[in-house]
């Protein structure tokens, strides 16, 4: 299936946890980092229960610091 991740489109198998791509593509990595499938921040605890769906969009921001 389709995602995709900061604008960039992947193939993914099917029934894939949004923790299996975390580490996957950040190395299991979220610190300082927040997650967003369509829109819609998903909580650390949600992440390996989490089952991304065909066209599914997840950006990933990465926090800074700054004033």
């Amino acid at each position: 299936m389709k995602i995709t991740i900061n604008q960039q489109v992947f193939e993914v198998s099917e029934r894939i946890s949004l923790q299996s791509i975390i580490s996957e593509k950040l190395g299991g990595n979220t610190k300082g980092k927040a997650i967003a499938v369509n829109d819609s921040v998903i909580a650390k605890e949600a992440h390996q229960s989490y089952l991304l769906q065909p066209n599914d969009s997840i950006i990933i921001i990465q926090a800074t610091q700054g004033g």
